[in-house]
């Protein structure tokens, strides 16, 4: 059984003083995170320490960074290495978000290397795919997600792949007025499947989680969750919120 998953991205947001809280007032909401189920804080980098020693007693509840470097050391000045992560712990880490890939000009092959090195160091990545808004205007998404998928992740093997967590950001549904349905989210996430089967196989394809990161919120999870292809949700804003990302891991199927 694939793993539902609850992934808050802090972004560049809070001191840490107001994350240590954040972290608090979660934790003091009541849920039953069940054993098919996880959650996953992805902080920023100057709070994994932190957040690793608020939940290092918590089942199933794991800390993630935000990005991390495609090399093992060197003189790369203010970036993160794998290492950095092991060493603190980190299971977790995001690669590609939408972010990253339109503010920082990150290639699908750099997020391939960025892959590999995770994968070769014994930490999962959560990999972002999605498209904006003139190509879903303009009916090619399907045809662009693939693409991410086959140059960052299709070299690997189906071992390998079963590592990955997938989230699909419509960025076209992200501060542009615009919404995604559960149902368009339901069809993306198919196609995702489709295409890992078509890679790997159905056995392969149907134990990959894959998240939905379009405007998750606590009034529209449950529906979005509800779909079959959609296990979990990587929140933004949200999970800035105690009582709406509480909210949102109460909805996990």
């Amino acid at each position: 059984m694939r793993k539902q998953i609850a992934a808050a991205n802090w972004k560049m947001n809070l001191t840490i003083q107001q994350g240590e809280q954040l972290i608090d007032d979660i934790l003091a909401i009541p849920h039953d995170i069940k054993d098919n189920q996880e959650v996953i804080f992805a902080v920023p980098a100057p709070y994994l320490a932190m957040a690793q020693q608020k939940l290092r007693n918590k089942e199933n509840v794991f800390v993630a960074a935000q990005n991390v470097y495609s090399k093992k050391s060197g003189a790369y000045t203010g970036e993160i290495s794998v290492d950095m992560l092991s060493s603190l712990a980190v299971q977790y880490v995001v690669i590609g978000h939408s972010e990253r890939r339109e503010y920082f000009n990150e290639s699908n092959a750099f997020l391939a290397e960025k892959v590999n090195i995770c994968l070769d160091n014994n930490i999962h990545p959560i990999f972002c795919c999605g498209e904006a808004l003139a190509i879903r205007e303009a009916g090619t998404q399907n045809e662009f997600v693939a693409s991410q998928l086959k140059e960052s992740l299709y070299h690997l093997s189906a071992d390998q792949i079963r590592r990955i967590v997938i989230a699909y950001e419509p960025i076209w549904a992200i501060g542009t007025g615009k919404t995604a349905s559960s149902a368009q989210a339901q069809e993306m996430h198919a196609f995702i499947r489709t295409s890992l089967t078509d890679q790997y196989g159905a056995n392969t394809a149907n134990s990959i989680s894959i998240l939905y990161g379009g405007s998750v919120k606590a009034a529209n999870a449950a529906e979005i969750f509800s779909q079959p292809d959609v296990d979990g949700g990587l929140v933004g804003g949200a999970s800035l919120n105690a009582e709406e990302f509480a909210s949102i891991i109460n909805a996990l199927q």
